[in-house]
């Protein structure tokens, strides 16, 4: 079981995008993700969040929207449970080199056609729509196989 955030940071219509492009072995490399990643020991949610987008962007968020909890389960062998919060209440300066990949400001009507994981074209509507949710996402490894959520 692995613990982790993402956050969609959003600024004028667009959203902070990372193309995960840089390291090799990158269960994602190729694919277009928010930021965010695993828990670090006795952190909040929130804690790590913000210490991940600040790690992976170099931006401080000052204010989060939570928006709910997935479980990917069987994600490259393992299920993911993922706390995902927007923003849009932040500062600093992107960074210059990014050690994941490659961040990019895209316009919101733009974000789905980017190379995604199936699944965040089911979920990211329900972040835009201010939906709060509890979601599984069943994959095979990285096949998307399924997916059923409650809404609150």
């Amino acid at each position: 079981m692995i613990l982790a955030t993402l956050c969609y940071v959003k600024s004028s219509g667009r959203t902070l995008m990372l193309h995960r492009v840089k390291r090799d072995g990158d269960f994602h490399k190729g694919k277009w993700n928010g930021l965010g990643g695993k828990f670090e020991p006795g952190e909040t949610p929130e804690e790590c969040v913000k210490r991940e987008v600040f790690e992976e962007s170099g931006l401080t968020i000052d204010h989060l929207n939570y928006h709910g909890l997935i479980l990917f389960a069987n994600f490259n062998h393992a299920d993911w449970y993922v706390w995902i919060f927007s923003a849009d209440q932040f500062h600093g300066q992107l960074l210059a080199e990014p050690v994941e990949g490659n961040l990019e400001w895209i316009a919101d009507d733009q974000v789905a056609n980017l190379n995604l994981w199936p699944s965040d074209h089911t979920f990211l509507p329900w972040l835009e729509e201010g939906r709060l949710f509890s979601a599984r996402f069943q994959f095979d490894v990285d096949k998307f196989i399924s997916h059923t959520v409650s809404f609150y």
